[in-house]
């Protein structure tokens, strides 16, 4: 069997986004998919004109962190994240209802 090694870099797959309109998960799942082929094919993936909901969504899927997003022109926003995202926050708690407590199985012994 025979291998075969590449002497040159292949060029980047640049997939323009600036067409697509609404956005929703079957796009994040066919850009994943279409990550991982480029991937194998020792291609690199690069996402050209991509727009806040679907930013969005990349962030929300985790999917931010390994595609590459081209930097936009007018506000320099690619690097995945949303404006304002501060990574590694935490969520905010709920507070408690007045009025509502819990209900014990009069066999158990009290706290």
């Amino acid at each position: 069997m025979k291998t075969e090694t590449r002497t040159t870099a292949a060029p980047p797959l640049i997939c323009d986004l600036g067409a697509l309109a609404a956005p929703d998960l079957a796009v994040v799942d066919a850009l994943a998919r279409l990550r991982r082929a480029a991937a194998r094919h020792g291609v690199r993936l690069v996402l050209r004109n991509v727009n806040g909901p679907l930013r969005e969504l990349l962030a929300f899927s985790g999917l931010a962190a390994v595609l590459l997003v081209e930097p936009d022109e007018e506000d320099g926003v690619g690097d995945g994240l949303l404006p304002g995202l501060q990574p590694g926050r935490q969520a905010e708690q709920r507070e408690e209802h007045l009025g509502v407590e819990e209900v014990g199985d009069p066999g158990d012994p009290a706290r």
